[in-house]
């Protein structure tokens, strides 16, 4: 898909929203939403949408919307961090299936590293353990601050 569209109200992400699809929630505030990937990269991989909005990407997507969701994304990377001790994180964005977007509702991905571990493939590599997922989001959530 494109940079341009109309935003599809069926993608997980409107489905997890809407309580019609599980995920395993790390935090939720009045503007955003964090949940565990469930086709991780790495141990901690989290994603972070905004709750209110309609935007495909980044750059469909409002300021004062963006303003909250990067400031959730910060509280999520520092509760990510807390409780996993990583070595490093990594946070992305992508804009457009060939820049590697494959759910069109904006998000960001926090993706711990660590020295000497591969990281794995985006969407790619089979889907986690849900049961280890929620007990990540748990870990993680109880950093938040």
């Amino acid at each position: 898909m494109s940079l341009d569209g109309t935003y599809d109200d069926g993608n997980i992400f409107a489905k997890i929203l809407r309580g019609e699809a599980p995920a395993a929630r790390v935090f939720e505030d009045d503007h955003v939403l964090a949940f565990m990937d469930v086709f991780p990269q790495a141990r901690g991989h989290t994603l972070v949408i905004p709750k209110h909005s309609t935007a495909r990407n980044l750059l469909d997507e409002e300021p004062r919307v963006l303003s909250a969701l990067i400031l959730g994304v910060q509280r999520v990377s520092r509760a990510v961090r807390a409780a996993l001790n990583p070595d490093g994180l990594m946070v992305s964005q992508f804009n457009g299936a060939p820049a590697g977007q494959t759910v069109y509702h904006l998000h960001f991905h926090i993706v711990p590293r660590w020295e000497g571990e591969a990281l794995g493939r985006h969407g790619a590599g089979g889907m986690a353990d849900p049961a280890v997922l929620k007990a990540l989001a748990e870990q993680i959530a109880a950093k938040i601050s």
